[in-house]
């Protein structure tokens, strides 16, 4: 099977976002999302099965759609596309606003919808949520993002929970530099292109993708 052929089917990026039981804003970054329906409108949207943002969403049972923009600040997608909101705040440095009792993310996103959920089907890894449109805002005239223009243009790769997620190709071994790789999100660092080398970043450097910090790099070759 050639799995690249499904990079060939077009998708976006956005951050879907909801509150857990201890009413703490939670979210995460989705590349599925669809319009099923025109009149009464409906949704569906993948999500990993690991995902907290999918248990939260469930049990509240209502959740936001940001629309990331090309001007959306990738160190944003980075954080709600790899790390886990149990673990940290990811609004703590993030432009949002709360809209009927659901954060919004604000970072030059497109708009929003919120939906409500209906139901959902299990696929594997991912569940298959499908919801009621309750309200939509288009904030601006941006470029929505695409997943092309995030792998491409802001050198992005696929979170592990993504359904597009593909292993890491090998790298070929070049005595002329030294890469390394983040652990978290898969950014490469390679001296050849850089102005610094790697080892002499500074202790509190971090990955300009997901914002891991230099420890969680590892050389690769």
């Amino acid at each position: 099977m050639d799995k690249k052929i499904f990079r060939d089917i077009s998708y976006g990026v956005y951050i879907v976002t909801t509150k857990d039981s201890e009413k703490k804003n939670v979210g995460c970054v989705i590349n599925t999302l669809t319009q099923v329906t025109s009149a009464d409108p409906i949704i569906a949207i993948s999500l990993n099965k690991e995902n907290y943002t999918n248990s939260a969403l469930k049990w509240n049972r209502k959740f936001a759609i940001s629309l990331v923009s090309v001007d959306t600040p990738k160190e944003v997608i980075g954080t709600f596309g790899y790390h886990s909101s149990k673990d940290i705040d990811k609004f703590e440095n993030v432009d949002y606003e709360m809209i009927e009792d659901l954060p919004i993310v604000k970072e030059n996103t497109c708009g929003y919808i919120i939906a409500e959920y209906i139901d959902s089907v299990e696929c594997n890894t991912h569940d298959v949520i499908i919801a009621k449109v309750l309200s939509t805002k288009k904030e601006c005239d941006n470029e929505p993002m695409t997943y092309k223009y995030y792998h491409e243009k802001l050198k992005g790769t696929s979170p592990k929970n993504a359904p597009t997620y593909e292993e890491p190709p090998k790298e070929e071994t070049n005595t002329a530099s030294s890469k390394y790789r983040c652990k978290l999100c898969g950014y490469i660092y390679d001296d050849a292109k850089e102005k610094v080398k790697f080892e002499d970043l500074p202790d509190d450097w971090k990955c300009p993708l997901c914002g891991a910090p230099k420890s969680q790099f590892e050389k690769i070759n």
